[in-house]
């Protein structure tokens, strides 16, 4: 049970991005906006398997502008222009009116705009205009100014010094290759979220509507509960699987924090402890197959592989995260005298089971879809049906008229707040591409790392971190596949999907790391605690997710590509390597006991140095790790040394 004082109402502390004033499940401005929703999946689904509708087939552009229109809409009737707003504005019904009548004007000429370059550049500014401010609502301030800034980069791309100068567009040129060419909405982004990415989203909501998340913490409640700090591994397992479902960090911080996070207070975690560790699980939820985030999807359009390929790409570094994660949260807990449950007070895990295994007969058929019958963006929509016929097994969760009114709503939630995300990206990668400047970039890296493999990837590090602060993680990503991306494998010769994975994880980092952190900041004020030092807390609890990276750069067979014989070696000498680098982190090597703080930098030396796929570092890590255990084993067969109290 939760303390309902100490958790506020998730809606209370997200960001803009996940607040919405839909209000009761029958207010009008909730029909309204399910409406909107449902003719848009309904429509989407007829596009996806071939469906007429009046007579004929939807040409790509006709559909891509019935999407973006009716999405459009549903983003100004749900997502407020300010987080104090609860009501619908006349202007919010004016702006929709206006995205959805342009929209549907543009769909009618689509065979026009693709035969015969038609444009009308006034009803371009207005949408351009409308997806900006949909930015804002969706992104906040920082993800404007980064659309804007970098979407207007082709007005003055002839005036920018050395690298960052690109051929110059007129404004109405600007406006037509954003608003109607392939290189903008018409093209990639668009295509991500209204065909690859929306039937994985539609199977998200159906299964958060049919009970799944509850079921995920119940059953890692069931598998952990009674360990030691076990409300904190609860917490990292039910945030790995739901992230994985709903691909969004905030929402999970959200949707799992405001229960997890309570409980590991009343244990004895500290505020800003139990804060970092539900941001950093909700953190690598987003690559935890099998569903993961958008990234996932523009990343296999980028490289131009399969879903399944980046899906199998992420298992052992998002494995070796939580792996890490979890034997952290385990030391703490040792190491500050925390007790497990002697009877886990919740439902045993055969109850739980018997409970969910419909949730987990259809995980199993999205995975075996993906993977052995390739079906792609088929595959959710099938599982979506599977889902929706076992949930009549039970009077609980079977699909009433109310809770398929829930179900399109919890649906169109999750499809309106990604599409405000993504579509507007399709403005910064058209000023990328129309102005030439991805390629001078790529050059100039390359330049400026004098052509050493290790001073371009230091700059890409530092690349990522900072795209990724100033705005979100599929923007960076987007920036930086097209840019950084062709220098590394350029000069070094690495494996494709390896490096692109290099970019998302540091782009991904930003949330966790100060001086933004927003996911972070988000959980600490959940806890209510202070959130630099909630920040400082999780990048140490998440330290795992700041090396990996580098590791399977360079070894890719970590990310399951290319021969794999080396894993052989590297995969345990990296596991025994965290297991040494979380004692030290933690101040408790599992197995051994409590380490005295002047062996604990020592120790996390150590282990990171077993950690690295190098036979000289792995080798003098393991010498050292070796030693050092052996010392603090004798430590320990002292008398008097008890566990230290947690810190308040």
């Amino acid at each position: 049970m939760t303390d309902p004082v100490a958790a506020p109402k998730p809606e209370e502390a997200l960001p803009p991005s996940e607040i919405t004033r839909l209000g009761e499940l029958f207010s009008p401005v909730s029909l309204v906006f399910v409406a909107l929703c449902v003719t848009g999946l309904g429509i989407g689904l007829c596009y996806a398997f071939g469906i007429p509708i009046a007579g004929q087939r939807l040409l790509e552009g006709q559909y891509y502008w019935i999407f973006i229109g009716l999405f459009t809409a549903a983003a100004f009737v749900a997502l407020p222009a300010a987080p104090s707003q609860r009501h619908l504005p006349l202007y919010d019904i004016a702006a929709a009116l206006a995205a959805l009548g342009i929209s549907l004007w543009f769909a009618w000429h689509a065979w026009d705009i693709l035969q015969m370059g038609w444009t009308n550049i006034p009803a371009g500014v207005a949408m351009w205009l409308l997806m900006l401010e949909v930015a804002r609502r969706s992104g906040g301030l920082p993800f404007l100014l980064v659309v804007l800034l970098l979407g207007t980069y082709p007005l003055l791309a002839d005036r920018f010094p050395g690298l960052l100068m690109g051929i110059p567009y007129s404004f109405d040129r600007m406006i037509e290759a954003h608003v109607f060419r392939a290189e903008g909405m018409m093209g990639i982004t668009t295509k991500i979220v209204a065909e690859i990415v929306l039937g994985f989203l539609v199977f998200a909501g159906v299964l958060l509507a049919t009970g799944a998340g509850q079921f995920f913490i119940d059953l890692a409640n069931a598998g952990f509960g009674k360990y030691r700090g076990g409300p904190a591994k609860v917490s990292i397992v039910a945030s790995g699987f739901f992230g994985s479902l709903s691909g969004s960090i905030f929402s999970n911080i959200a949707g799992t924090g405001s229960i997890t996070i309570p409980t590991m207070k009343k244990v004895g975690y500290p505020a800003h402890y139990a804060a970092a560790i539900e941001a950093c699980a909700s953190t690598g939820g987003v690559v935890m197959p099998p569903v993961m985030g958008a990234i996932a999807f523009v990343m296999a359009i980028t490289i131009g592989v399969d879903y399944a390929t980046v899906m199998v790409a992420a298992i052992l570094p998002s494995l070796l995260f939580y792996f890490g994660l979890m034997l952290q949260v385990d030391a703490y807990a040792a190491r500050t005298g925390m007790k497990g449950e002697a009877v886990n007070t919740g439902p045993s895990l055969r109850q739980v089971l018997v409970r969910g295994w419909p949730y987990l007969s259809v995980l199993c058929f999205l995975i075996w879809g993906l993977l052995y019958m390739r079906w792609e963006y088929y595959a959710p929509w099938y599982a979506c049906v599977l889902m929706i016929a076992l949930s009549f097994l039970n009077r609980e969760t079977m699909m009433t008229p109310r809770r398929l009114l829930e179900t399109a709503r919890q649906v169109g939630i999750l499809v309106t707040q990604t599409s405000a995300i993504i579509l507007p990206i399709a403005f910064v990668v058209s000023a990328l591409t129309i102005t030439g400047v991805t390629g001078a970039l790529t050059s100039g890296l390359v330049a400026m790392g004098g052509g050493n493999i290790y001073m371009i990837v230091f700059f890409g590090v530092l690349a990522c971190f900072v795209m990724g602060m100033a705005g979100l993680a599929i923007v960076a990503y987007i920036f930086l596949a097209v840019t950084l991306a062709p220098a590394i494998i350029e000069v070094g010769g690495l494996n494709q999907i390896a490096v692109h994975f290099f970019i998302v994880y540091y782009a991904m980092l930003s949330v966790i790391t100060p001086p933004v952190g927003a996911a972070a900041f988000l959980a600490a004020t959940i806890a209510g605690a202070k959130p630099m030092k909630t920040s400082f807390t999780a990048m140490r609890l998440g330290v795992v997710i700041y090396f990996v990276p580098l590791f399977f750069l360079f070894q890719p067979a970590l990310v399951l590509q290319g021969d794999l014989t080396p894993l052989i070696w590297v995969l345990p000498s990296i596991v025994v390597g965290i297991i040494v680098l979380s004692g030290g982190l933690e101040g408790w090597l599992l197995g051994v006991g409590r380490v005295r703080p002047a062996l604990r930098l020592p120790l996390a030396a150590a282990g990171f140095a077993f950690c690295f796929p190098g036979l000289a570092t792995t080798l003098a890590g393991g010498l050292a790790s070796l030693a050092l255990a052996a010392w603090i084993w004798r430590d320990n067969r002292r008398p008097g040394l008890a566990p230290t109290r947690a810190p308040s």
